[in-house]
């Protein structure tokens, strides 16, 4: 009996739910029975006949599967793919690991002039941002700063990516190719500044035909602009609201060009933000500008990368100095709390340059792979095609969902994970969801969103101050998402507003 008690005690879910043949793995309670009940009358509900629902809720400490629903189908996870890049990224990374960028010189320096090209190579730091730094010029005016202290005051050459630390595209596979001007469906790359995009303030001019302005952020001297956009008079029929009617778009002619058309109201004022088309550009033209800034000229411009077989080689010249990261226990709350998409392509990528030789997508993927199955995750649970959870080719059951949680929840790293997810009420994705209720500064969770795709898993505390985990996955409904929202925290408030469920 002592050996049974240890098996169920460690058991995975679908082992116990095979044994069981059930939705529990032990005899009833009325906290048990009450929570069947309350999960089913929910699931039953003529608002979610038509939708995909996956339910698996586990009591790790004592091995027992609580509730199940289809836990071992494959879901779309949208975002809560990045529960799996982020707990195999902490565990093969550590959470100390930082990343770097290195600046060389390609010539010598002679009386305040580099003769030849700066060159610089990144290794994807995602931290270059204003979410991280505060403001993204801050760490470019930094390293404009290390060169004047070196006596740098011009650079004959250019401004040059240096290295090949992200072989392959930038975009993740599958990725809807409408999003991608959009900030949270910017491309990645070794040079990777402000979360890929830049943000636009276009201001009306002060009466109707008068020529609006645009401002860019952070950088202000990048992308250009060209503003066809006019300045009207409000509406009338809508007396004290102003007409806004804007777009932004990019010159087919010129990434580097950003073109403003539409409407404005006199006086008025918008917000509007596009991601970056090469990111290794709009790094280095920070750079430039940051350069301008502190009175450093560069004579060459931006350069391009080195193409093969030269690309694969090790940067030339000088290592003049290193912009180093903060830790990966830093970066991972800036990666899963908001749910910031491209942090998740660059860990995937840095995961298959660590460990599986190449920084692609497909080698991180396969790193993953490898961690999920050494974990004890079926093999048929899970695939992986992106660290993010943007693309619609990554499926994962609850089951698998549930073997991350319960592994980082028993690791060395577990207060590292558990904290750099977001907090009910509090903080993250979730921060406006389920306060004034149990759940509230209790519940940590990451959150799923795309087009018919919604999920919510993570650690809820029962009343009694019993651990629980859950995976709630919903996928191919018509419903409005707040419908779904619904569901979920229906269930997860129950959970921690019960006690025992002996």
């Amino acid at each position: 009996m002592t050996l049974l008690r240890a098996l169920l005690r460690y058991a995975p879910a679908t082992f116990l739910m095979a044994c069981a043949g059930a939705r529990a793995t032990t005899a009833n309670s009325p906290a048990r029975a009450s929570l069947r009940q309350h999960v089913d009358s929910l699931l039953r509900d003529a608002r979610y006949q038509h939708a995909f629902l996956g339910v698996l809720i586990v009591d790790p400490e004592r091995g027992d599967t609580l509730y199940s629903h289809n836990a071992g189908k494959l879901f779309m996870p949208a975002s809560n793919q990045k529960l799996l890049t982020g707990a195999v990224a902490l565990t093969q990374l550590g959470p100390d690991f930082r990343f770097s960028t290195t600046v060389y010189a390609d010539g010598s320096v002679a009386n305040g002039t580099l003769q030849g090209n700066l060159r610089v190579v990144g290794m994807g730091d995602p931290s270059l941002s204003d979410a991280m730094a505060g403001q993204a010029m801050k760490p470019m005016l930094a390293m404009a700063d290390s060169l004047a202290a070196r006596g740098i005051r011009h650079i004959s050459g250019q401004l040059v990516p240096g290295g090949d630390t992200f072989p392959d595209a930038s975009y993740g596979f599958g990725w809807s190719w409408d999003d991608v001007d959009f900030p949270y469906s910017a491309g990645v790359d070794e040079l990777f500044f402000n979360e890929g995009f830049t943000d636009l303030v276009i201001r009306g001019g002060p009466a109707p035909g008068s020529a609006p302005s645009v401002a860019t952020s952070p950088n202000v001297a990048f992308p250009r602009t060209r503003v066809l956009a006019r300045t009207v008079a409000p509406n009338p029929a809508t007396p004290g609201a102003r007409t806004r009617r804007l777009r932004a778009r990019y010159d087919s002619t010129d990434a580097g060009v950003i073109i403003i058309d539409g409407e404005i109201g006199a006086g008025d004022s918008a917000s509007l933000s596009l991601s970056y088309k090469d990111q290794s550009r709009a790094f280095l033209e920070a750079l430039r500008q940051a350069l301008r800034e502190r009175g450093i000229t560069v004579g060459g411009g931006i350069g391009q990368r080195m193409t093969p077989p030269a690309a694969h080689r090790e940067p030339g010249g000088t290592p003049l100095f290193s912009l180093v990261s903060p830790p990966l226990r830093e970066v991972l709350r800036a990666f899963e709390k908001p749910s910031q998409n491209q942090i998740g392509e660059i860990l995937l990528k840095s995961l298959g340059r660590a460990r599986g030789g190449e920084g692609s997508a497909d080698s991180g993927a396969r790193v993953i792979r490898d961690q999920l199955l050494a974990w004890g995750a079926s093999p048929a649970g899970f695939s992986v095609r992106d660290g993010s959870g943007l693309s619609r080719y990554n499926v994962v059951s609850p089951e698998t969902i549930i073997r991350v949680l319960d592994v980082m929840r028993k690791g060395p790293h577990a207060t590292v994970f558990y904290e750099s997810l977001p907090t009910a009420g509090v903080d993250g994705t979730i921060r406006n969801r389920m306060r004034g209720t149990a759940a509230a500064s209790n519940v940590h969770a990451k959150t799923g969103t795309l087009n018919m795709v919604r999920s919510l898993s993570g650690y809820v505390q029962t009343a009694d101050g019993r651990p629980l985990l859950f995976s709630l996955m919903a996928n191919h409904f018509t419903l409005p998402t707040r419908d779904i929202d619904a569901l979920h925290e229906a269930i997860v408030v129950h959970l921690a507003a019960s006690r025992s469920t002996r």
